[in-house]
């Protein structure tokens, strides 16, 4: 997504040009094995030595070309390059492949330039932050990194809880060839929710290998190679992951997320690394998910006030606290020496009969039983998706009014419960089949009865899982972060399911393989709350600081 120079400009009160720009375009740099990659240079027009910026992305030059000229009217030269096999660069485009060979070839190059003065920020989100980090242990010794809604490590953002994030991976497909193709048209579909259509007719139809044609029309090498090499691999995904070189090393770096970003859990464990390391990297958090406007406009401004710091040495808007917490629930804003910012009191909420959701120890009682049917699959209703439309908090009344879903809920809450980090859920649960779902999400229940998505988690059962007393799972399923306060008189609500189509691909019932299988059976699935099986959901609890909230 672009944004226009005057735009960026407004919103952040910069001024609208600090400075001229020179642009070059086109330029091919040549890699190791001979592929020239196309990137444009954006030069200030200032006098002196200016230290660069990097961004090596995916998704077609001219769409982060405004964002390449608002770096360098402040002051930056600026590299724009496209990964391999995209826009005009060449060779073929296989995600995370060639992101470590070909970003250390560019910065060999970036190093030859005569404009080059030693000084080096890499920046950008998703795709662009996970290029960063397969190089962040070779940049140079006066460095500095923006990192946004993205990983170190991709194989637990395609496969999170052992599913498949189809509804991601399909609809981000159409989204890279379509920009190589007809880039007009794609920004169209992906703002009003075309790409999101044909990604849920695509996965209503099986086999899931096939859903690269229903979606473009013609076999994607890297979908067809993931289905075939990439379930459960770890010789796949070993050499894409740079965990590894996150260290005490590392560049200043700075993070920027949302609160409904599928890909958050993935950032705060990048970010706690450097924090174990010893770093005191910036960590912000708001009420975004992965394609909101305005996380990317925040991740512009901060991107500019941390390379004026780091790189330039300039005052700049960093704040004294490393950490900047919105808050969900009342919309404040809150900063923090760390995240999280504390021990937490944990409260632990049990699961009772009758949808009830309480403090309260739970007595003998019977399962509660739901039927999921993946020909008719429980559908996903807001969340951490990748999606311009319906993303993030959404009201669950659609999902909650089906028979293939079970709702516990607290009274009316005496007092504020502020929960800030993992929110964590066990649930013992049995189902006629061997393979199966389990997805849990917590809600906020105002005055009036509207149920909106907090946070939530999902785990998959298989045949290859080892044998339990009784049939019965102990599930320890993991919730994404939050911060959110549940106000006075609101309700707690836990949603039980075992299924979030498209979002996560329907678990078939069968031990056909992910990318054929064919067959469809349903599971009958209890939901266990007794006093050998409690379910129950445990919230990180704080009691906030006053002095911690930042004024409007």
């Amino acid at each position: 997504m672009s944004l226009s120079s005057r735009f960026v400009a407004d919103l952040y009160k910069l001024p609208k040009r600090r400075c001229g720009v020179i642009r070059t375009r086109r330029i091919m740099v040549p890699m190791r094995d001979g592929v020239e990659l196309a990137t444009e240079h954006f030069a200030p027009k200032l006098p002196g030595k200016h230290p660069t910026i990097l961004m090596r992305e995916p998704y077609g030059l001219s769409g982060f070309a405004t964002i390449g000229e608002v770096y360098a009217e402040r002051g930056y030269h600026v590299v724009l390059q496209a990964c391999r096999g995209t826009d005009k660069s060449g060779g073929v485009f296989d995600p995370f492949g060639h992101e470590r060979d070909d970003g250390l070839d560019t910065i060999e190059w970036v190093k030859r330039q005569p404009w080059f003065d030693g000084r080096l920020g890499t920046s950008g989100p998703s795709y662009l932050g996970y290029a960063q980090w397969a190089i962040c242990d070779a940049l140079p010794r006066h460095s500095a990194m923006a990192v946004k809604v993205t990983s170190a490590e991709f194989r637990s953002v395609v496969f999170p809880g052992g599913t498949l994030a189809v509804g991601l991976w399909l609809s981000w497909l159409q989204t890279i060839e379509g920009l190589r193709g007809n880039p007009l048209r794609t920004a169209q579909r992906m703002f009003t929710g075309g790409i999101d259509r044909a990604t849920l007719r695509a996965t209503m139809k099986l086999p899931l290998r096939d859903a690269d044609k229903r979606v473009t029309g013609a076999k994607v090498p890297f979908w067809r190679r993931w289905m075939d090499e990439a379930v459960g691999s770890d010789t796949f995904w070993q050499p894409l992951d740079h965990t590894h070189r996150i260290g005490d090393r590392t560049p200043p770096t700075s993070f920027v997320s949302g609160w409904y970003d599928f890909m958050l859990d993935q950032l705060l464990r990048d970010y706690a690394m450097l924090v174990d390391a010893g770093q005191t990297p910036q960590l912000t958090i708001g009420p975004w998910f992965h394609v909101s406007p305005d996380l990317q406009k925040e991740s512009v401004r901060q991107t500019l006030s941390w390379m004026d710091e780091k790189l330039l040495g300039e005052p700049s808007d960093v704040r004294s606290r490393p950490v900047r917490l919105h808050v969900s629930g009342v919309a404040e804003w809150y900063e923090f020496e760390a995240y999280p910012p504390g021990a937490p009191d944990v409260q632990i909420w049990h699961v009772h009969p009758d949808g009830v959701l309480s403090q309260r120890p739970v007595r003998a009682s019977p399962p509660d039983t739901y039927r999921y049917d993946p020909r008719d699959p429980t559908p996903a209703v807001g969340g951490a998706m990748f999606a311009f439309v319906g993303a993030g908090p959404v009201d669950q009344a659609p999902l909650e009014r089906r028979d293939d879903v079970l709702v516990y809920t607290s009274e009316p809450l005496f007092n504020p419960v502020t929960v800030i980090g993992q929110v964590r859920a066990t649930i013992y649960a049995r189902s006629s089949l061997t393979n199966t779902d389990v997805f849990v999400r917590l809600c906020d229940v105002d005055e009036n009865g509207v149920s909106i998505n907090i946070c939530d988690g999902i785990v998959r059962k298989t045949s290859a899982d080892p044998a339990v007393p009784d049939d019965i799972w102990k599930l320890n399923i993991r919730l994404h972060a939050t911060a959110h306060c549940f106000r006075r008189n609101h309700r707690l609500r836990l949603v039980v399911a075992s299924g979030q189509h498209p979002r996560y691909a329907r678990n078939t019932g069968t031990d056909e393989p992910l990318g054929d299988a064919t067959q469809l059976v349903a599971a009958d699935v209890e939901i266990f709350h007794d006093p050998q099986h409690p379910s129950t959901i445990h919230l990180p609890v704080f009691e906030i600081d006053a002095a911690s909230r930042l004024q409007s």
